[in-house]
């Protein structure tokens, strides 16, 4: 986050013309569960039967960000859209019905994943039938399946990039890689397509390995996440609280490790695993900073319960906000910034909390799902902030503006603006975009002293520089360009990262 003095209103509008529009975020800063509204409700059923939901996932393109995809433990898939809104005295089953776009049975046992690729035109699921397979999401027709893993598949991610490339976890103590453009026919004229890379026993501790019989509970990996230098893989597992990278072009070993405990700790208390890769079933959420695990988790969030592995958590887009389901039936949400703060509490769920999600598109949008048999959608209260409900898209208008004119002479009916700085948990004023066409000449004289001309030119140096800058030397220099390479240049990794510290 960024440092430092918070900048006038004027001064963000003069840094606008030199370095371009930036689009403003939905604010989130502040608020409490009374600024949540529950916008819909459906009740997962088949045949009359309730059934639990195991997975959800939004779309991922702005178009079908309002689509959200919900697997459960019966093998369904079923598409809602969550922009339909329904009487308060409808029932559960009449929202659902009306919600509803498709469903189809997409295993013979529970899917635990499900997530969307290649511009959410298809769908990968995971499931306890041991097998991943891939979903035409218009035809509802399974386009490849994925065989290999002995255990259930717990775990899905999809490359950052390259949507033919995905990492699965498993319960039989394995993560592979897999490649959809490979494959052959079956007989049956079905498409199977084997791993190109597989590591068995990612989290068995040395001990653990030389035993035979190990009890697959404690070998299971739990969580697999694609790393947006695209050839790293973090995993985690229910064995202990460890966090494993590894790199996909040399999977002998991984890279490092990170633990929210020292290894003296660790010893003397009962190890916990990890449900989900910043989630520890102790219910405590640990924040990790990948170029700098050494160091331990940055920061740690508590106020939720975790009492099982199907407890899942997840950050927001704007990497604001963390999200996390709750086994007391509660879903928590905690600001970053202040990880000392207590959650929001969103308390509708009868049952366990278990997966979550954001909307992409829709940052003040998501959804959870619950043992109650139930999906419940949240948004913010447009009453909530004092702009208006218009979407942002229609407020965003270019403003033209004179650094050094007077400011109340910008707006025919503005009041002199005070000196008090806004802080970044106020919500942003309206921008004015519409000229004003009244018949009185509006006069802008430029009154500015010598000194506060220096300052201004101070200020305009500063944001120059901050643009020139950004040049491929200075972004190679960074940390940072480790997660956000340039295009142009060679891309780092967290191996190169590490090797060039030591």
């Amino acid at each position: 986050m960024e440092g430092g003095i918070p900048r006038s209103f004027f001064q963000d509008i003069r840094s606008r013309e030199l370095n371009g529009f930036r689009v403003r975020k939905r604010p989130y800063s502040g608020v409490d569960s009374s600024e949540f509204c529950e916008v819909g409700t459906v009740a997962i059923q088949h045949d009359s039967n309730y059934t639990p939901p195991l997975a959800i996932s939004f779309c991922k393109t702005s178009k079908n960000s309002h689509i959200l995809a919900v697997s459960d433990e019966d093998g369904y898939v079923s598409l809602f859209d969550s922009r339909r809104r329904h009487p308060s005295f409808a029932s559960y089953q009449e929202k659902t019905e009306k919600a509803r776009l498709y469903e189809w049975v997409a295993h013979d046992n529970a899917v635990f994943d499900v997530c969307w690729i290649k511009d959410d035109t298809h769908i990968l699921t995971a499931s306890g039938d041991q097998s991943i397979k891939v979903w035409d999401a218009q035809e509802k027709k399974c386009t490849g399946s994925l065989m290999g893993h002995t255990g259930s598949v717990k775990s899905l991610c999809p490359h950052p990039s390259n949507p033919d490339l995905v990492a699965s976890g498993s319960r039989d103590g394995s993560f592979a890689i897999w490649d959809l453009r490979g494959g052959s026919r079956t007989r049956r004229g079905d498409m199977w397509i084997p791993s190109t890379a597989v590591v068995k026993g990612a989290h068995l501790s040395p001990q653990r390995k030389r035993v035979k019989h190990a009890k697959t509970a404690s070998m299971s990996i739990t969580s697999v996440l694609y790393l947006k230098d695209e050839v790293s893989i973090a995993t985690a597992g229910a064995v202990d609280s460890v966090i494993k990278f590894w790199d996909t072009r040399n999977l002998k070993g991984s890279i490092t490790q990170a633990s929210p405990h020292s290894s003296s700790v660790t010893k003397e208390r009962r190890l916990h695993g990890i449900s989900s890769l910043s989630q520890d079933s102790n219910g405590v959420i640990y924040l990790y900073n990948v170029l700098n695990l050494e160091k331990g988790p940055i920061n740690s969030f508590s106020g939720c319960s975790i009492e099982s592995f199907y407890v899942k958590s997840t950050i927001s887009p704007d990497a604001a906000h963390i999200l996390s389901g709750s086994s007391d039936g509660s879903a928590c949400i905690w600001q970053v910034n202040k990880p000392l703060a207590d959650p929001v509490l969103l308390k509708s769920h009868e049952g366990e909390v278990t997966a979550v999600d954001w909307c992409s598109s829709d940052l003040g949008k998501i959804a959870t799902c619950s043992d109650d048999f139930t999906v419940r959608v949240w948004d913010m209260k447009s009453s909530s902030c004092s702009s208006s409900s218009r979407t942002p898209s229609s407020i965003r208008r270019r403003v033209m503006a004179i650094p050094n004119m007077e400011p109340r002479n910008i707006f025919m009916h503005e009041e002199p603006l005070s000196s008090t700085k806004v802080s970044g948990s106020l919500c942003p004023p309206e921008e004015v975009g519409e000229q004003n066409n009244s018949h009185n000449p509006i006069t802008m004289p430029k009154i500015c002293t010598p000194e506060s001309q220096k300052k201004q030119l101070f200020s305009m140096e500063l944001d120059l520089q901050e643009t020139f800058e950004k040049t491929p030397d200075a972004a190679l220099k960074s940390p940072a360009s480790v997660l956000n390479p340039p295009p142009s240049l060679k891309r780092k990794t967290i191996r190169d990262y590490f090797i060039a510290s030591s």
